[in-house]
């Protein structure tokens, strides 16, 4: 959600922060903005839509300067218009900021009662107004940025520009991430670390209250009691590669295809050369101490946890509670001793699922957590953080994130099944192979791409479509119809197999398609049963099943979609891959934006 890059350096930094901005594209925003000095004067060119729109402008309006700062805007506060777009301005202070000053009120009051008004919708321009009223109240830049912060309730992450400060930015974060990273005479801001890569390699991250001081030759920062705090500089790999196209025509296709080697790796992270055993970083956890569990996620990653509770009840015999964070920390759960918590999240940074992460410190006897970034805030404040090694996700809709966390929960499934007794050393390893051999699996499965092309042109027709799945399949369903909605914004919803009849037929007919996903599993017949119960009623069936199923149940479907066979275990693995590539495929014919879709950001940083 929002983007932010800070400049201080040798060469123009206009160029460099659009450059930068295009790299947080994949965050999601509405409007963009750079703010810079040059000649000791600020200022600044914003524009609503894509960035083409921000270049055009500084091709027209250029901005000289070599100290910036740039921002990529998702709309909370006020429409996405030009006066709402930052970087906001006082007459002294520029600010760009990602996520919500929730006290803004309150300080425009505060503001209008000294005699200063503000023009905008946004909580952001307060920012900058307060730090303006601390300058014209005979303040250095540092101590009205200082005073400024003090007085900020909410999640943020802020970058200061002044006017007459030509090597000097103001840099602070509280539930939003921020980094700073570190070149030669030059130094650097960003959201994260995508964005700095061809800058640095050098990066210091923030935590949690931090604000810092950057200069081109000196960074000092200062924890949230105002002490001097010495964080660590983390050397980072971001692939070049990981940020372009790579020939495909969306991120999100690039993505997709890159599951098997992505698999790969997370699957030789955590499997022993000779593939008997899992081995889990830092000591690892002992399952057999562990009475049950609690699973909190958002999104694409809420429903790999809800796969995950099958896993880790089947197959380790370990009761699991699988909740939204969004929800969980207001319920006030009551936790039992003994009870380990488990977080999921692509970015580490998500605001609700780090705030219940919080909300069970102290509580919880062990945090766990499954992210992509292992330097993010979820990840550092997490007793063990297990890595996906999906690489950088550009695409809004998630895709190799969801399979690798899916396939990290699995092994962690199977670590738990062996601690507490219950699987063999010999079934371990038979699974354990299975796993190794899904990459294979995967690629195979992507060649149903031409024939998933072929049904999503007619699903772009239709105007409502269910998901339905049984069991372990019942959350892919969930989550297909999800990816369905995020990019083709046609309504999409699925139930459990078994929920039909309590309401959802009542909205079969024709013109509604029903996507069946069903291997051959102890569960396909009762599923087949409920297919049948919509066929009767005229609907259209897509079944997405294996050869086996296709054999015995395809008659009088509409389609069938026809995937390799897997083990029960790894099907809602290999499943996904349908859900991806008709997704995918419908909003390609539908002509919507599959890599940043209307309304959405890829890592939400707010409640």
């Amino acid at each position: 959600m929002c983007g932010i890059v800070g400049v201080l350096g040798t060469h123009e930094a206009a160029p460099i922060l659009v450059d930068a901005l295009k790299r947080l594209e994949y965050r999601g925003y509405d409007s963009a903005g750079i703010a810079t000095i040059n000649n000791m004067k600020l200022d600044r060119r914003r524009a609503i839509g894509k960035l083409v729109n921000l270049s055009d402008l500084l091709v027209h309006e250029p901005l000289a300067g070599k100290s910036g700062i740039g921002h990529t805007r998702w709309a909370t506060h006020g429409a996405p218009n030009v006066n709402n777009a930052h970087p906001h301005r006082a007459i002294d202070v520029a600010v760009v900021h990602n996520g919500i000053i929730e006290n803004f009120r309150e300080l425009r009051l505060f503001l209008a009662e000294n005699g200063i008004a503000y023009e905008t919708d946004t909580d952001t321009e307060t920012v900058a107004l307060l730090a303006q009223y601390y300058l014209n109240q005979g303040n250095s830049p540092r101590d009205a940025a200082e005073k400024t912060i003090a007085r900020l309730d909410g999640a943020y992450a802020l970058c200061f520009l002044f006017d007459g400060e030509d090597d000097l930015l103001i840099a602070a974060r509280k539930g939003s991430p921020l980094a700073i990273g570190h070149g030669i005479g030059e130094m650097f801001v960003g959201s994260d670390a995508i964005a700095l890569s061809p800058m640095t390699d050098q990066i210091t991250y923030l935590e949690e209250g931090d604000w810092a001081v950057v200069t081109r030759n000196s960074l000092e920062i200062r924890d949230i009691n105002g002490e001097l705090a010495n964080r660590a500089v983390t050397t980072i790999h971001v692939d070049a590669g990981s940020t372009d196209k790579g020939g495909f025509k969306h991120f999100m296709s690039k993505e997709i295809a890159e599951q098997p080697t992505v698999l790969q790796g997370a699957l030789a992270h955590y499997i022993n050369a000779d593939g008997t055993d899992v081995v889990l970083p830092d000591g690892g956890i002992d399952f057999s101490k562990v009475e049950r569990m609690t699973m909190v996620a958002c999104g694409t990653a809420f429903y790999a946890c809800h796969v995950a509770k099958y896993w880790f009840e089947q197959i380790a015999g370990m009761p699991v509670e699988i909740d939204v964070a969004s929800e969980f920390r207001y319920r006030e759960p009551p936790v039992t001793k003994g009870t380990v918590a488990l977080f999921v999240s692509q970015s580490g940074e998500t605001a609700d699922t780090l705030a219940a992460l919080r909300y069970m410190e102290g509580k919880a006897a062990k945090i766990l957590s499954v992210v992509n970034v292992p330097t993010s805030s979820i990840a550092r404040e997490s007793d063990l953080a297990l890595p996906i090694l999906a690489g950088v996700e550009i695409g809004v809709a998630s895709t190799k994130a969801f399979t690798c966390q899916l396939t990290t929960l699995a092994i962690l499934a199977l670590k738990a099944a062996k601690d507490r007794g219950m699987i063999a050393d010999k079934a371990l390893a038979q699974k354990l192979t299975a796993l190794r051999a899904l990459p294979g699996v995967i690629s195979h499965a992507l060649t149903i791409e031409d024939k998933t092309k072929q049904v999503a042109r007619q699903l772009a027709e239709a105007r409502d479509i269910l998901f339905l799945g049984r069991g372990a399949m019942y959350p892919l369903a969930l989550e297909g119809a999800l990816k369905l909605k995020e990019i083709s914004y046609i309504h999409a919803e699925a139930y459990a197999s078994g929920e039909l009849k309590h309401g959802p037929i009542a909205l079969v007919d024709e013109r509604v398609p029903v996507i069946v996903m069903a291997p051959r599993d102890k569960l396909f017949e009762k599923t087949v049963s409920n297919m049948q119960e919509v066929m009767a009623r005229g609907g259209k069936v897509l079944l997405i099943t294996d050869k086996k199923g296709s054999d015995e149940a395809s008659m009088g479907v509409w389609d069938t979609i026809v995937m390799p066979e897997i083990d029960d275990f790894l099907a809602p693995i290999l499943y996904a891959i349908p859900a991806q590539l008709l997704a995918y495929h419908t909003a390609v014919a539908k002509g919507t934006d599959v890599d940043q879709p209307r309304n959405l950001a890829k890592s939400v940083t707010v409640e």
